[in-house]
């Protein structure tokens, strides 16, 4: 279609509107309502523009193009209209911009300076909207200044899947609020903030902290999830005060989630870590550098010298960056130890070794939306990957079919073609009958071992799914590689793609799930399970907290407590850290740090510090280059983490090489029954990460709520509790009093109990039997 705006031709496709055409021209029509994300609404009414022929001026985001239409945006009637809509929007608004939390980025504040008047016409009394209390993270104190844009509304419905927020009434009594009181729980609720073109929403923890002038912004990426979001640090006075999405199509569009935007808070926390710490006569006290390094130094080699190389065993957390991985497997195998890992919430290695190279995603992000056909294999997906969950939503809302199978029937509010819900040692059954069903449909022979499962309606329609379309995709969430029979799962999941010609892979846990194979940081020993099994005389952590951050963290702590030497390189200084630690040495944060993740597609990210480091914190990858230089290590005369990642990475950008997730030599063979109470652990959002965990915000919010023992009616019934009844679980030697709760998404004969909390702590493997009585 041609169109003329303002004298300018553009080429647009059919359906384009009057809005899309101005962008591709980069003509600006003034507008509130319409966002490039979200379905038009067409209510603000400011994008009025005049076109030709037609008798009164029409939206622009809402006005589909013509061939050979002729716009003008600057028009005299199509100003007066504008005007006219701005006088409307500031009849009620309140003249609180002094105060107003969105001064400086304000839409309303800016266009009025274009399109309002100098004085009011009005004179009657301005409405009051009473505020609203709807949680921890956004503010609706002064919804007075609502325009009613209802980007908000739409926002929760389209993109978040759930309708948290909506307009009551109508004319100027019209209200957004929630339903019935209640709190808006979205773990993509901030974006709301983002969208607001006035200062109705707002965030609680950044109000009143700063204005936007006085604000730096700079460039970061995410540490939580595996996607690598792209984020703006707004920093004052050496101070991270609040965390924004940067526009990337390729990765996370312009959506964020409420882990990445509010656990900036724990940055300025008074459990940070300010100067080395050292175990003296039984307690810890602070010393400098130079002190602690030395006493380092020496105690490793002390290990080494009298217990051996393989006393040694050194764990990174999977959300280190990628030169501070590459540096501590350095150290450890120049000490002469194989046993280094970052896997720590992973049970089953009987995969490595087998693999054609580093697990990844399978295909590029941006590509979900083309797909005919997903299944997600082992996932608590909208809770595990917020971001990834919602490329999914919007590729159900079209054509794509999407099926899941998990260990918890929780609703991802997605439109799913089919979901099957099973116990964690059922799950491998449940896809081996999907990899059936897809070999009976092609009328191929069906892959030895799995002759004996049985096929259910959901596997075969699933199967079908897998057959139709010309683009498909396996993904093996969080609990397919916690679980015990992981490689099992790989080796299906792998045959299931061969069979449909679909791509496999892995959405990843963290930052640098990826980035941890690129960097080497794999045993030729003992790996992160084995190290806490079979305890060692040494360990050295980095950035990681065992007894949060492992499959079994009984154990973890057991062995780290029976240690010579404990090393653990932290931002923190509280935990159960100060129990087992025998030095504490402060490192910084991604914010305070140089550095580069590897996300879920292989893509290298780097990023630089935004701030200078908290205390006499340093930067991780400084103090792993300075024990290597004090152990006489060659290799660790580095200046700067550029010069680390590009050992590493020779390129220093774009896809890192060695992307494959095939997988040889792991027989199809099925795991057999338990027989016994299940324990089905979930990662809650807001406790996966050190730096999530002490966000005060984020732990306010409902998603943060202690463990409960979560179990169906049925199972309940078996075991004789009753809702709300108190019980004590135990496997092994720990255990755990907790409140028994009723859950319809939890499987048959399972019990739901979150990890990563100091309440399950005790407990043990995250994926295996479990014990449960009255208490």
């Amino acid at each position: 279609m041609e169109i003329e705006i303002d004298g300018k031709v553009a080429h647009v496709p059919d359906g384009s509107t009057i809005m899309d055409a101005a962008q591709q021209l980069g003509a600006y029509i003034p507008h509130f309502c319409y966002h490039k994300k979200l379905s038009i609404a067409a209510n603000c009414r400011m994008c009025l523009v005049q076109v030709e022929k037609a008798p009164k001026p029409l939206p622009a985001c809402a006005t589909p193009v013509t061939n050979g239409m002729r716009v003008f945006t600057h028009s005299e009637l199509a100003v007066k209209a504008q005007k006219g809509v701005m006088e409307f929007l500031l009849i009620n608004h309140p003249l609180d911009c002094p105060i107003c939390d969105q001064g400086g980025e304000c839409q309303l504040q800016d266009l009025a300076v274009g399109y309002g008047g100098s004085a009011s016409r009005f004179h009657e009394d301005k409405r009051v909207v009473f505020h609203k209390d709807v949680g921890p993270l956004i503010s609706m104190q002064e919804m007075a200044r609502c325009i009613h844009c209802t980007r908000c509304v739409r926002f929760g419905q389209e993109i978040a899947g759930v309708m948290e927020l909506g307009m009551a009434n109508r004319n100027m009594h019209s209200e957004i609020m929630t339903f019935v009181g209640r709190s808006v729980d979205s773990e993509l609720s901030g974006n709301m903030i983002d969208l607001c073109p006035v200062g109705a929403l707002t965030s609680k923890p950044f109000r009143y902290s700063a204005r936007s002038w006085e604000l730096s912004r700079r460039k970061s990426i995410s540490p939580h999830d595996s996607i690598g979001a792209n984020l703006v640090a707004q920093v004052k006075n050496n101070v991270v005060l609040r965390i924004l999405p940067r526009d990337n199509e390729d990765i996370n569009e312009c959506w964020i989630s409420d882990k990445e935007r509010f656990s900036y808070e724990a940055l300025n926390s008074p459990a940070r870590l300010r100067k080395p710490m050292v175990r003296v006569d039984g307690a810890l006290r602070e010393v400098d550098w130079n002190v602690a390094l030395d006493y380092v130094s020496h105690a490793l080699k002390d290990v080494v010298s009298t217990s051996g190389a393989e006393s040694l065993a050194a764990l990174a957390s999977p959300q280190a960056t990628l030169e501070e991985m590459y540096l501590l497997q350095k150290l450890t195998r120049g000490l002469g130890s194989g046993n280094i890992d970052f896997r720590s919430r992973r049970r089953d290695f009987s995969a490595d070794g087998k693999l054609g190279g580093v697990p990844w995603l399978g295909l590029k992000l941006s590509e979900i939306k083309d797909l005919d056909a997903a299944v997600v294999v082992g996932s608590f997906l909208r809770k595990d990957h917020p971001l990834f969950a919602q490329r999914l939503r919007q590729l159900a809302k079209k054509w794509g079919k999407v099926s899941l199978l998990s260990v918890s029937g929780d609703n991802p509010l997605i439109k799913l073609h089919a979901q099957v819900t099973v116990s964690p040692a059922e799950l491998p059954l449940a896809l081996a009958a999907v990899v059936k069903a897809v070999a009976q449909l092609k009328g191929e022979a069906v892959p030895t071992g799995l002759e004996a499962v049985k096929l259910s309606p959901a596997s075969e329609s699933i199967a079908a799914s897998l057959l139709k379309g010309n683009k498909r995709a396996i993904f093996l969430g969080n609990a397919a590689e916690q679980n015990p029979h992981a490689a099992q799962l790989h080796a299906l999941a792998s045959e299931l793609a061969r069979l449909t010609g679909a791509s496999c892979g892995f959405i990843g846990e963290a930052a640098n799930s990826v980035g941890g194979y690129v960097a080497k940081a794999l045993p030729t020993a003992l790996n992160a399970y084995e190290m806490f099994a079979q305890p060692r005389k040494a360990y050295i952590l980095l950035g990681v907290e065992p007894e949060l951050d492992c499959h079994h963290p009984q154990q973890a702590i057991a062995a780290l407590k029976g240690a010579a030497l404990v090393v653990s390189l932290t931002p923190f200084g509280d935990g159960a850290a100060r129990d087992y630690a025998d030095v504490l040495l402060p490192i910084a944060p991604f914010s305070e740090t140089s550095g580069s993740f590897v996300n879920t597609e292989g893509r290298l990210q780097s990023f630089s510090g935004v701030v200078r480091p908290f205390g006499d914190a340093r930067p991780a990858w400084k103090v792993l280059r300075v024990l290597g230089n004090l152990l006489d290590l060659p290799g660790f005369d580095q200046e700067s983490s550029e010069q680390v990642r590009d050992e590493i990475v020779p390129t220093g950008e774009g896809f890192v090489d060695g992307l494959n997730n095939s997988i040889n030599g792991v027989p199809l063979a099925l795991p057999a029954a338990l027989g016994c109470l299940q324990r089905v652990a979930d990662v809650p959002i807001y406790f996966a990460d050190p730096l999530a965990r002490r966000a005060p915000a984020l732990q306010k919010t409902h998603d943060a709520v202690a463990p409960t023992a979560r179990m169906n009616a049925q199972t309940l019934l078996t075991l004789g509790f009753t809702d709300g009844a108190t019980v004590r679980v135990w496997q092994g030697s720990g255990e755990a009093v907790l409140t028994a709760r009723v859950d319809e998404a939890v499987p048959a004969d399972c019990l739901r109990i979150a990890a990563a909390h100091v309440s399950t702590a005790a407990l043990g493997d995250m994926f295996s039997a479990i014990n449960v009585e009255r208490a």
